[in-house]
């Protein structure tokens, strides 16, 4: 397949299957329609049978090429599988649009510093698992490293410590680069809440820092989840770390209920119903 692409991948080649799709033609006739030099057009042939498009026939003096259907007709079934999975990606697409867009608004009135101070997000999500079990997610280390970072990002150091002073550190990286972030906890109450700030560092000092309120009830498919954010200490040139906080947040809170729906469905105990008693 990837012969067949690079074969047809230059304006001439191309031309000259369209010419053969018509009927098999000669050298002559093809140089002719294509506008080429016998010899550019007998190299182009050349590449073209090597990746098994045409094929060559003696007819009398001259040597006639037609064209392959099969390898186009695989061709354009490979292409057809790219656009349907093209069209199923739609929404990754999506995010990066919104984020476009929120760059080049924050842009706009990032003058001085502080600019984004008092900005607020909400965030709300129904978990499909208990109270508990959302909370280990948080507080759990390598559960927490399993769901904190938007794709295509990879957590490689996370901690947070359910408890007033404890330590907040979240360390990420992508083939760009690595990324950090540190605060602390100022208010914990297992399974209900958690408070805490988280600082992101760029270059050495600190982008903005983020107000985190978590609060954890319960509903009747398992736990609501309520998160509301509140930027402060904004500097000058923070506008992209801000202006991807809520595709961030939306696609590691995503993350979070794959995570604690897979966790409630391998942790569920067996069902132990009897058979009812004659």
């Amino acid at each position: 397949m990837e012969r067949i692409a690079s074969a047809l991948g230059d304006a001439a080649r191309w031309r000259i299957v369209e010419l053969l799709a018509e009927r098999p033609r000669s050298v002559g006739e093809l140089a002719e329609l294509a506008g080429l030099r016998q010899p550019q057009t007998t190299k182009h042939l050349q590449t073209l049978a090597r990746a098994g498009l045409v094929t060559v026939s003696p007819l009398g003096q001259r040597r006639v090429y037609a064209v392959e259907a099969a390898p186009l007709a695989a061709l354009g079934r490979r292409l057809r599988e790219l656009a349907r999975t093209t069209e199923a990606h739609a929404g990754d697409r999506d995010v990066i649009t919104r984020y476009l867009a929120a760059v080049e608004a924050d842009s706009a009135i990032a003058d001085r510093e502080r600019w984004a101070d008092g900005r607020a997000f909400t965030f709300e999500r129904a978990l499909a698992a208990p109270r508990d079990v959302v909370w280990r997610h948080w507080t759990d280390p390598g559960l927490l490293a399993s769901w904190w970072a938007p794709p295509p990002l990879t957590v490689t150091d996370c901690v947070l410590e359910p408890r007033p002073g404890g330590r907040v550190v979240l360390d990420y990286r992508d083939p760009e680069g690595r990324y950090h972030a540190e605060g602390r906890v100022h208010a914990a109450a297992a399974a209900e809440r958690l408070v805490f700030d988280l600082s992101v560092i760029e270059a050495g000092t600190v982008a903005f820092t983020g107000h985190h309120d978590l609060t954890l009830t319960d509903a009747k498919s398992g736990t609501r989840l309520l998160l509301v954010l509140r930027i402060t200490g904004t500097a000058v040139d923070a506008v992209p770390s801000v202006a991807g906080i809520e595709t961030g947040w939306t696609q590691v809170l995503d993350n979070l209920a794959d995570a604690v729906g897979a966790s409630r469905r391998t942790t569920a105990p067996p069902d132990d119903r009897r058979e009812a008693q004659p």
